[in-house]
């Protein structure tokens, strides 16, 4: 008996994901850059920088922050409105200002809990709010109009 890889992945993975493959491909396929940038922000978040003239800086970091999470939310419009005629409020709400801010939290919080090279920080979080805000604003009154201006 053959199974077809669509019907394979889902019997391995129905056990421990109860969302149809269909849907993973279809974010993987729509949203590709925005999980790479997630991914690229939780190994930044987690591996020991190396010492820089940088460091002297003060707040440097909470900028590096806010660009990060700014740069992932423009990201995540970019591709949203790229793959989408109309903006659906809710799904922005969650997939663009909740879901981001909420991932920062988890990932400070195992910064100041399961690691040691790291630690967790409330400015931090606050940085990567900002960013998130920022881009928000920048998403929700200038992407639509750039992009949806040059579409045929």
């Amino acid at each position: 008996m053959f199974f077809s890889s669509k019907h394979l992945l889902s019997l391995i993975f129905a056990p421990v994901v109860t969302i149809p493959v269909e849907f993973m491909v279809r974010y993987l396929k729509h949203y590709f850059f925005s999980l790479l940038v997630v991914m690229i922000i939780c190994y930044l978040s987690f591996f020991t920088p190396p010492k820089t003239e940088l460091d002297d800086v003060p707040n440097i970091d909470k900028l590096v922050h806010t660009v990060m999470y700014g740069g992932l939310c423009c990201v995540i419009w970019l591709e949203y409105l790229l793959s989408h005629k109309t903006l659906c409020r809710k799904r922005l709400v969650i997939g663009n200002l909740i879901l981001p801010i909420f991932m920062s939290g988890v990932i400070e919080l195992l910064q100041a809990y399961c690691t040691t090279g790291r630690s967790g920080d409330w400015w931090d979080f606050a940085a990567n709010s900002l960013g998130v805000l920022l881009a928000w604003y920048v998403g929700y009154w200038w992407l639509p109009r750039l992009i949806w201006r040059h579409r045929t």
